[in-house]
């Protein structure tokens, strides 16, 4: 499926806060949105904040009833790009499922491959709990992993290294003065992907080059996550060139 510059329908897989600050942004950019998770009921039944104090997700979408919601194979085929926000534990497993949805589509994926540890008060990285491991690292990535189990599908690594509310709205941090990192084995892909993050505000966009770069923007969660609990907030990287 031929994928234009400026897609009218994306979908959004995972309803957790990038997701949704993704989703938000695309409706008001007026795109076509629907999120896709595992069961629509069970996730509109929820009336109790995450782990992480978000609000549940049937309460944050009637503030936006311009976006569906259904199951991820059912989202992922009705849209002509396609943004993974599903945790980095399962998001492999998820989208491996769903290579005919995806097959010919650009896949946007910002997830980062933390490892679920049950034993932990907090399972998943907070700024309560232990520096979280990553797996895979360095020998490879999720990035990659996610592109060898969907060959027809373009897979972009992007907005890895900000909090994704400062990947939709980076004039936020620094007047938008910072760099945002991508990469991809599809350079016209990418190209298409640049384009949709021009359209959040980004000014500066750095081609890293082939998918096997996913390994150093992945890394970079753990720098990423010490910077902000350190400075208390949001911040961006300016790269000079």
């Amino acid at each position: 499926m031929a994928v234009s510059a400026h897609p009218r329908r994306i979908a959004v897989l995972g309803t957790g806060g990038g997701g949704r600050a993704h989703a938000a942004r695309l409706l008001e950019l007026g795109h076509e949105v629907v999120v896709g998770t595992r069961d629509s009921q069970v996730t509109l039944g929820r009336t109790e904040p995450d782990f992480m104090g978000i609000e549940p997700f049937g309460q944050w979408l009637a503030d936006y009833p311009g976006i569906g919601l259904t199951t991820f194979g059912e989202a992922a085929a009705s849209a002509e790009l396609v943004i993974n926000g599903i945790d980095g534990g399962h998001a492999l497993a998820v989208l491996s499922g769903l290579a005919d949805q995806l097959a010919g589509k650009i896949l946007i994926d910002y997830a980062v491959p933390y490892v679920y540890n049950p034993e932990q008060a907090h399972p998943w990285p907070t700024p309560w709990g232990v520096m979280p491991a990553l797996d895979p690292v360095d020998h490879d990535s999720l990035g990659e992993r996610i592109q060898r189990a969907l060959p027809a599908t373009k897979v972009v690594k992007a907005g890895v290294t900000q909090e994704q509310e400062t990947v939709v709205h980076p004039q936020r941090v620094g007047d938008g003065d910072h760099t945002l990192f991508l990469a991809g084995d599809d350079a016209a892909a990418k190209e298409q992907v640049t384009a949709l993050l021009r359209s959040y505000g980004w000014t500066d966009v750095l081609d890293l080059g082939p998918i096997v770069c996913s390994r150093g923007l992945e890394m970079y969660a753990h720098l990423h996550s010490a910077i902000g609990f350190a400075v208390g907030g949001r911040f961006g990287i300016k790269v000079v060139r």
